[in-house]
């Protein structure tokens, strides 16, 4: 499936997550969060380039590994992405959803 994200035509399942990271880039990242209702701070950036660079050394993501990094701890991750942070954090980042998300 493809839809256009930022003036992009991206290519996406049928869960809306992106199927090739090479088509992220910061303007798609922040068109995918104000979809969630997000405005991206520094802290969010700094979140979203942890769980890219994780996905791009094939490092399985959790809640509880994101909470242990020192990247970010749970409370603080709740915080910043509510209403299902690991799955809306990745969307954003251009990822896709973790299997640990249901």
């Amino acid at each position: 499936m493809e839809r256009t994200i930022a003036g992009k035509t991206i290519a996406v399942n049928e869960e809306g997550y992106m199927t090739d990271f090479s088509q992220w880039d910061e303007k798609v990242g922040e068109a995918l969060a104000a979809e969630a209702n997000l405005t991206l701070t520094p802290r969010h950036w700094e979140v979203l380039k942890y769980l890219q660079t994780e996905h791009k050394n094939q490092v399985a993501l959790s809640i509880r590994r994101v909470g242990k990094s020192g990247v970010v701890d749970i409370k603080e991750f709740y915080a910043l992405f509510p209403n299902a942070p690991l799955k809306t954090a990745t969307k954003v980042a251009g990822i896709p959803k973790p299997a640990s998300c249901i």
